[in-house]
């Protein structure tokens, strides 16, 4: 039987949201395999992330109460529905979920490697269809970053804390060593490794940070699309990169947008391509006929002209996409597919075979005696 989430959590069933988030980062930093050594490390962290998944999200959650499955097992389906918005890669010190943001925690809690101050930027892959592009959208994207701790507004102080000057390297970030070998004495100088070369220590730091300002969040955020962008187009949401050290600027989230092969329009620029299929008749007489524009519910009038060829191409303009940051539309250009009747009636064939002579084409003529009684019934 699948453990339960809210075990798994170590919070009751009406836990709130906040609850919730503290338990995961208490639990994780047990967990998460750069501090615990045993076997079982990234099995257990994984189970961790896996309900941290469920419970952090209402909707989720809210299904998880009612059916008791965990979204994507197997024989449990999935009645989440899509809550999330895909995304593709996470750039800004290899970030690719919970346990690579907590892997930069740690690093940043000191060590021999000089701390960043600055938040990284981070970017994300948004999944759009074209009539999305069309028109523009709202969506919402949910990822993982180092966020403004919340219980010290980022300072990384606790309840009558301050920040100090370094007792180990006297504030210069650097501590000098020195070796003694037969040719004399060696100084070399390295990061300070109990400040992470900043100069600085807090003094009673925030228990929910470590002194960090930041801790691991899942983080939502609503990013609006104007109506044209193109495919692999780059949206900058400032602030929303990873949390700068105790206050330090934030970076940003770069979001690239990428755009899903639809089944009838083919985009080439701010143009669209489709294809419409025609009778003989019409491609012979031409014909005024619709097709579905790609804006909603939109039909266009497409003029078919006298003796269109298959394959022919008809132009009808300002009936393509949305110029990006422009009132304007490009052009829809219709490529004609003729359709030849692979069966005909008696009297359609007899009006064919009196044009054909009319025209003095050749064309089959032997009829077999099934054909002659079909047409007969006809």
């Amino acid at each position: 039987m699948a453990k339960d989430l809210y075990e798994v959590l170590g919070v009751p069933r009406d836990a709130t949201e906040d609850d919730i988030k503290k338990a995961f980062r208490k639990q994780a930093r047990k967990l998460h395999p750069d501090v615990n050594k045993s076997p079982n490390a990234e099995e257990e962290f994984k189970e961790l992330n896996e309900a941290y998944d469920v419970l952090s999200d209402p909707q989720k959650r809210s299904a998880y109460d009612r059916f008791g499955t965990i979204p994507g097992a197997a024989g449990g389906g999935n009645p989440y529905g899509g809550g999330y918005v895909d995304f593709d890669d996470i750039f800004g010190g290899g970030f690719g979920g919970m346990g690579d943001i907590f892997s930069s925690f740690f690093s940043g809690m000191g060590g021999s490697a000089q701390v960043r101050r600055e938040g990284r930027d981070m970017g994300v892959g948004l999944r759009l269809t074209l009539e999305e592009v069309a028109t523009g959208v709202k969506k919402e994207i949910v990822y993982d970053r180092l966020a403004p701790c919340q219980d010290c507004d980022g300072t990384g102080l606790g309840e009558g804390g301050k920040e100090v000057s370094c007792p180990e390297c006297g504030g210069s970030g650097r501590v000098v060593s020195v070796q003694r070998t037969f040719l004399g004495d060696m100084r070399t100088t390295s990061t300070c490794g109990s400040c992470g070369g900043t100069g600085r220590s807090i003094d009673n730091p925030c228990p929910e940070c470590e002194g960090q300002g930041r801790v691991p969040d899942r983080q939502r955020v609503t990013v609006e699309v104007p109506a044209g962008i193109r495919d692999s187009q780059q949206l900058r949401v400032t602030g929303f990169g990873e949390a700068g050290l105790r206050g330090a600027a934030a970076g940003n989230l770069i979001v690239t947008c990428r755009i899903q092969p639809h089944d009838f329009f083919e985009r080439e620029g701010d143009n669209l391509h489709a294809r419409a299929n025609i009778s003989m008749v019409q491609a012979a007489l031409g014909a005024e006929i619709e097709v579905d524009g790609i804006m909603p519910d939109e039909k266009v009038g497409v003029r078919i002209p006298e003796g269109c060829q298959n394959d022919q191409v008809i132009r009808v303009r300002g009936k393509g996409m949305p110029k990006f940051r422009s009132d304007l539309r490009g052009d829809l250009f219709v490529h004609a597919s003729v359709v030849i009747p692979k069966k005909l009636t008696k009297s359609q064939r007899e009006l064919l075979e009196k044009l054909a002579s009319d025209m003095g084409e050749d064309y089959a003529n032997a009829r077999s005696p099934l054909e002659k009684l079909r047409d007969a019934f006809n």
